[in-house]
C-alpha cells in the first residue's frame, strides 16, 4: 500500500471522527406518475407498493455501505412526485389518506422521512393543488415522516401571491395543529421559489417530472472539515483561503460521489446527484457559522458576514464540481437557524436577526430556513416573508424558501426545543408591522425581464 493512499485513508478517517464529516443523506427518487388512478384506494395502494419495492432495500444496502466504508450515513430518505400530480387523477376532496400511505410506506421501508407532499403553483393552481394545499396542516399534524413542500415562484413565471398569501395560513395551522409538539407541523413544510427536481434534503425534496424512474441522491456534510482546513492558515489572503476551502470541498464531495456510486450499483437504479450543501448540526465543530468566524467576523451576522459567505458558497461549489461530474440539488451553504450551533449563539445573543438572514439568503443554499418566530405572527406576516424570499430568488434565478415554525405560546426571549437534528431555536423578532394590503392584492408578481431569455 502506498504511502500516499495510507495518508489519504486517514486523512478520511480524522475527518469523520475529529471533524464531524458525514453523508447527511442518500435520498432515492421514487416517479409516482404510473400509479395515478381514478379509484382513489386503488391509487394509494399503488403508491405504498411502488415505494416499498423499490425502496425496499435502500436502508440494508446503505447500513452495510456504513459499516464497510466506516462512514456514517446519517438519513436514509424516499422523494417522490409530486402527490398533487398523482391524486388528481381521483374525485377526493382532500389528500391528507394520501399521507398517510405514504407514511405507512416509509415506515415498512425503514426510512427517516419521505418527501414529496407537494405542489407546484409558480404560474398558478389546479384543484388538485389547491386540495393539496388545503390538506397539508392536518396531513403534517397527523403523519411522522412525510415532509411536504410548495413552489410559489420562478424566475420564468414570477410568483404566484395569491398561493403566497394561502401559504402564510397554511404555516399557521400547520403549526397549531401541532401546538403539543412546538408547531413541530411548520418545520416539515418548506415554501420555494425556483425549486429543483433532484434535492435530496428534507422538507423540501420531491421527485421532479423529469427525473428517472427511480435513482439514488446524495447530500453530504462536512463544515467541520471546512473550518479545520481554514484554521491551520489562519492569515491567508481572501484567495488563499478560497483554495483552501475548494480543497477541502474536494475531498468531501469525493466520499459523497464514493457512496453515491456504490448505492447506486447495489440497489440497481441511476445514480443522480451530489448536493454539495454544507448541512450543519447542533453539534459542536458542525457549524457553518464557525468557517464564517474563521473567515474574520467575530460573530455571524456582523458586518462583512455576507461577504465571507458569498467566498464560502463558490469556493464550495468551485471545489465539488471538479470532484464530481453530476452535482446538482441546492448545493452551496446552509444557514439553518436550529440546527447551527453558531447561528443558535448568534441569534441568542443578538448578533443576527432577521434582516441580515434574508440579505445573507441572496448568498446562500435556500433561504430562511429552521426559524422560530412568536406563535401569534399574523398569516400575513408568514406570507411577507415567503414573498420576499421568493423575490430574491427569482430577481437572482436561484432556489430560496422559507422554513418558519411560528411557536404556538412564544414570544421573543423564548427557546424551543425540536431535538435531535431539528436541535434548538431562540424565537426571533418580526416586524411588528402589517403586510396585509400587500398579501390581500393577491394576483401574480410578473416575472422579472431576464424570465424571457431561451
Amino acid at each position: 500500500m502506498s504511502m500516499d493512499t495510507t495518508e489519504n485513508i486517514l486523512e478520511t478517517i480524522r475527518m469523520i471522527e475529529e471533524q464531524k464529516l458525514d453523508i447527511r443523506t442518500v435520498t432515492m427518487g421514487i416517479s409516482l406518475l404510473g400509479c395515478a388512478d381514478s379509484d382513489s384506494a386503488r391509487c394509494r395502494q399503488k403508491i405504498y407498493d411502488t415505494v416499498t419495492t423499490r425502496a425496499q432495500k435502500l436502508v440494508e444496502v446503505c447500513e452495510a455501505i456504513e459499516c464497510e466504508l466506516g462512514i456514517p450515513i446519517v438519513n436514509k430518505r424516499i422523494s417522490v412526485t409530486p402527490i398533487a400530480l398523482v391524486a388528481g387523477a381521483t374525485d377526493d376532496g382532500d389528500y391528507v389518506d394520501f399521507a398517510r400511505s405514504l407514511d405507512a410506506a416509509a415506515r415498512e421501508v425503514g426510512v427517516n422521512f419521505i418527501g414529496g407532499f407537494s405542489a407546484l403553483v409558480e404560474k398558478g393552481s389546479t384543484d388538485a393543488d389547491l386540495k393539496l394545499i388545503r390538506s397539508i396542516p392536518e396531513a403534517l399534524a397527523t403523519t411522522e415522516m412525510v415532509c411536504s413542500s410548495v413552489n410559489i415562484g420562478s424566475t420564468r413565471a414570477g410568483i404566484n401571491m395569491s398561493a403566497v398569501g394561502r401559504m402564510g395560513e397554511v404555516v399557521k395551522e400547520a403549526a397549531e395543529l401541532t401546538a403539543d409538539d412546538d408547531g413541530l407541523g411548520a418545520a416539515k413544510l418548506v415554501v420555494f421559489a425556483n425549486a429543483v427536481g433532484d434535492n435530496p434534503f428534507m422538507a423540501g425534496a420531491f421527485h421532479g417530472v423529469a427525473e428517472p424512474d427511480c435513482v439514488v441522491s446524495v447530500g453530504v456534510s462536512g463544515p467541520g472539515v471546512i473550518k479545520r482546513a481554514l484554521e491551520s492558515h489562519p492569515d491567508a489572503s481572501f484567495g488563499q483561503a478560497a483554495s483552501v476551502i475548494k480543497t477541502a470541498a474536494f475531498k468531501i464531495t469525493r466520499v459523497g460521489q464514493l457512496v453515491g456510486r456504490i448505492a447506486s450499483e447495489r440497489l440497481g437504479v441511476p445514480f443522480g446527484i451530489v448536493d454539495l450543501s454544507l448541512a450543519p448540526t447542533a453539534a459542536v465543530g458542525d457549524s457553518v457559522a464557525r468557517i464564517l468566524e474563521e473567515l474574520g467576523v467575530e460573530r455571524v451576522g456582523a458586518h462583512g458576514t455576507t461577504a465571507a459567505l458569498a467566498l464560502l458558497n463558490d469556493a464550495v461549489k468551485k471545489g465539488g464540481l471538479m470532484a464530481c461530474s453530476h452535482v446538482g440539488g441546492l448545493s452551496g451553504s446552509f444557514i439553518l437557524v436550529s440546527e447551527d450551533i453558531g447561528m443558535i449563539e448568534a441569534a441568542e445573543m443578538g448578533a443576527i436577526n432577521l434582516s441580515k438572514l434574508e440579505a445573507m439568503t441572496a448568498i446562500c443554499s435556500v433561504g430562511l430556513d429552521m426559524v422560530a418566530v412568536p406563535g401569534d405572527t399574523p398569516a400575513e406576516s408568514l406570507a411577507g416573508m415567503i414573498a420576499d424570499e421568493a423575490a430574491i430568488g427569482i430577481m437572482n434565478s436561484k432556489t430560496t424558501a422559507v422554513r418558519v415554525i411560528p411557536v404556538p405560546g412564544m414570544d421573543v426571549g423564548d427557546e424551543v426545543e425540536f431535538g435531535g437534528l431539528l436541535g434548538r431555536a431562540p424565537i426571533m423578532e418580526v416586524s411588528p408591522y402589517s403586510s396585509a394590503a400587500l398579501i390581500n392584492r393577491g394576483g401574480r408578481l410578473p416575472a422579472p425581464v431576464h424570465g424571457f431569455k431561451n
